[in-house]
Parts: structure tokens; sequence; C-alpha cells
């Protein structure tokens, strides 16, 4: 077996290797063992293939042609005031405080819960979007678990980058990107927010629903194949715990020879009560005529709505 990691990152599995390996004892028979262990879990058994190479570069370049939403900064410099997101996790932190206030101050939310509401939407359509799409694209999965993954606060409404520690990818199923961002990292996060702000948590897993939704909506409009992304969101939904299918529909709509997906949503993230005084393009407090409708036109001229 062998492990390079450069520009690109290539992992080979050959099985003669392995085989032989097998057969010796001593520590060496268990170090392998742990080896092997330790890549099952993290590739999965289905993986496990003779042959297995994944380029990491091609996968990050290929997100940033969707649009900066989609950038992922690799290598986190010191200095550079950074939040670790899984800092974040921590009702009580410093650091979600930082981020809490840092939306308070730039949208100029009114209370603390609409504040909570607005940084779940937005955290979930830009933190975590890269992981998603990447899946829906090409079957890769990013660690995006909040121990990787690193944040740096913005002057205006949401963050000004997203960082990983690790640049680390790889093959792997529905199940293992559903655990990785949902299960470790989205919904830990909303509860904590329940903890500290009271929001209420149906409509904070609104937020979560919504900006999962919202990587294969844009992608489908910025060049995505259609088909495969509502397939894939349909996937995703089904390995999605927390009754998320429950919170928002995606929906499909063409005008001429553009075609795109949807969401509407089924809860509110009250950023209409900011200072900004404007409604998401899926607002619920719209009907869905009305949304529908201004899909319609939105599709027509070609405008990528959030």
């Amino acid at each position: 077996m062998k492990a390079e990691v450069s520009s690109e990152l290539t992992i080979a599995c050959h099985g003669d290797v392995v085989s032989t390996s097998l057969r010796s004892e001593g520590s060496a028979l268990r170090q392998l063992r742990m080896f092997i262990a330790t890549a099952v879990t993290f590739f999965g058994p289905d993986h496990m293939t003779p042959r297995m190479e994944i380029r990491v570069t091609d996968v990050f370049a290929r997100l940033e042609s969707f649009g900066e939403r989609f950038r992922l900064q690799r290598g986190l410099a010191p200095g550079e005031d950074w939040i670790g997101c899984d800092r974040l996790l921590d009702p009580w932190s410093d650091e979600l405080g930082q981020v809490l206030d840092a939306e308070r101050r730039a949208s100029g939310q009114v209370s603390d819960h609409a504040t909570a509401l607005t940084v779940m939407a937005v955290y979930a359509g830009t933190v975590t979007a890269s992981a998603i799409l990447a899946w829906a694209l090409d079957g890769k999965v990013i660690d995006m678990r909040p121990g990787n993954v690193a944040i740096r606060l913005s002057p205006h409404h949401g963050f000004e980058a997203v960082g990983l520690r690790e640049p680390t990818v790889t093959d792997a199923p529905a199940e293992t990107l559903v655990s990785w961002i949902l299960d470790e990292h989205l919904l830990p996060l909303a509860r904590a927010m329940r903890v500290r702000t009271r929001a209420g948590l149906r409509q904070l897993y609104g937020g979560v629903a919504h900006g999962c939704a919202a990587a294969f909506c844009i992608a489908s409009r910025r060049g995505g194949d259609v088909d495969q992304l509502e397939r894939a969101y349909e996937t995703f939904l089904a390995a999605a715990p927390g009754n998320l299918e429950r919170l928002g529909t995606v929906i499909r709509l063409k005008e001429d020879t553009r075609e795109g997906l949807f969401y509407l949503r089924n809860t509110c993230c009250l950023y209409y009560t900011s200072a900004e005084k404007v409604k998401c393009s899926s607002c619920c407090l719209d009907s869905v005529e009305d949304r529908v409708k201004n899909y319609r036109r939105v599709l027509a001229e070609g405008v990528v709505p959030h």
C-alpha cells in the first residue's frame, strides 16, 4: 500500500501487497490491520478498490467554477482571524457569540433569535454547501466535519471566507455526506443556537434544509446537469435525518431554453425583520404561486436568486 500527498492527492491500495503482508506476524501485522481498519472506516468497504485515485485540485477547481460561494481556502495561515467551526457547537462559546454578534451588526437584526435563524440559513448555504455540491457532481465527499473547517467573519451579511485545515476528499455514498455534514456539523450547530438564543428548532432546521437545497438549486442554474442534480437531491434527502423533507420542497421550472431547480421554504429565517427589510426569494410568507411566478421571471432573465 502507498499513500502520496502532493499538489494532487493519490491513494492506492494494491491487493497483492495486502495479502502478502497479512501473512506476516507481530507488531507489523497489528499495524497493518489498524491501517486497513482505518482505511475501511474512512473510505467505506465498498470503496477499497484495487486502485483508487482522487485528484483534489480538480475537485476544488470545479467547485469554484460554480461561483464564489463554493470557494474553499486550503491551508489556514496564522493571524487571519479564523474561527474553528468545532467551537461553534458549544452554545456558550465566545466564538459562537462572535458569529451571532457579527451578523446582528451587519444586517441590523432585531433580536437574538432572528439573528440565529438568519445565521443558520446563511451558514448552511455557504459554509458546507461545497461539500454537498462536490458529492452531487462527482460522488466526492470533502471532509467538512467541524474540526476541519474554519470561517472568517465579514463586516457584511454572511462570511468572508471558508477554509479547510486539511483538503481531504474521498469517494463516498450519501450516508457519509449526511453523517459528516448534518449529523456532526449542521444539526449540532442548530441545537447550540437553540440553547443560546431560544430560536425555534424547527425554524433552525428549516435554515439547514434551505441551505443544503441551495447547493443543488444554484448549480442547476449555473451549467450543472439538472437531471443529475435533481436525482442527487432526492438521494440526499432520503438519507438525511431531521425530517428535512417536511421543511421545504425543490421544484423544477423551465422558461424557454433555461431550466433549473428552485426551493420553496416552509419556514422563515426572519431576514425581513433586519435593517435590509427584504424577504428571501424562497420565503414562506409569500404564496407558492407568487414565489413560482418570481422564480419563472428570474429564470427567464438568467438571474440566480439566493
